[in-house]
């Protein structure tokens, strides 16, 4: 009786982990992300497929997240708009994330104009692609910021509920920087910018570093009241220009 309950435990789709499924033609780039993915989340089966045409495998799974590569492709190619088709149909619930050989500001908002809720070029680092995809399965949405601000900040991920966090200009921030120094902030605060930095929101930090959200809100108010910023993105500006003053 007992091997026969554990074996209808095994088998019930109530009882099945979520499921991440990550779609790219090419075998060895596919083992290599089907790796990472393993390692990173633990909680998720992983599942690979070649192309969009082999999703009826995920029929019924509780999907929440399929990471498409597109390659060189455009985002008005219509091959891409008839693999968002069928990941609208097969997984439904899912959130879409897609990895791209292209990082223009133009491809990146075309994407988010389709409902993608991540857009990963593929020349960002690992870490920051991981952290990425966490924000899009907390609800979050993932892209970089335009090329031509990449000089100061990379990488940006917001909240689904947020508006993207305006960029101001670089001007009188090393003045303002160059009043306070890193011993200003406290060895936690500094954990919590250095996450702020990966664009994270704070349930993610919160995790990250093993406290409260409250206690992450409390430490980004101590920030910006040491910066006198006004906003998260204005606060992570300064810190940059101060550890590279």
């Amino acid at each position: 009786m007992d091997d026969f309950i554990n074996l209808a435990e095994r088998t019930s789709p109530t009882l099945q982990s979520p499921v991440l499924v990550i779609i790219q033609h090419l075998v060895l780039t596919r083992t290599c992300l089907i790796n990472i993915l393993k390692r990173e989340f633990t909680c998720f089966e992983i599942l690979e497929l070649a192309t969009t045409a082999d999703l009826d495998c995920v029929s019924g799974r509780d999907v929440r997240l399929v990471a498409l590569d597109i390659g060189d492709r455009v985002i008005a190619d219509p091959s891409i708009e008839d693999d968002l088709a069928l990941l609208a149909v097969f997984c439904p619930n899912a959130f879409v994330a897609l990895l791209s050989n292209r990082d223009d500001e133009g491809t990146a908002m075309a994407a988010m104009h389709r409902g993608v809720r991540g857009f990963f070029p593929t020349s960002i680092p690992v870490e920051v692609a991981i952290a990425g995809l966490r924000l899009v399965l907390a609800g979050g949405i993932y892209r970089p910021l335009p090329a031509t601000r990449q000089g100061v900040m990379p990488y940006l991920a917001y909240s689904a509920s947020s508006e993207l966090p305006a960029i101001h200009d670089t001007n009188g921030l090393k003045q303002d920087a160059a009043a306070k120094t890193v011993s200003d902030f406290t060895p936690r605060e500094q954990n919590v910018l250095a996450e702020l930095q990966l664009g994270l929101p704070n349930k993610l930090i919160a995790a990250k570093l093993n406290l409260s959200e409250n206690t992450v809100k409390m430490h980004i108010q101590h920030i910006m009241r040491k910066f006198s910023a006004h906003n998260r993105t204005e606060a992570v500006l300064r810190w940059r220009t101060l550890l590279e003053a």
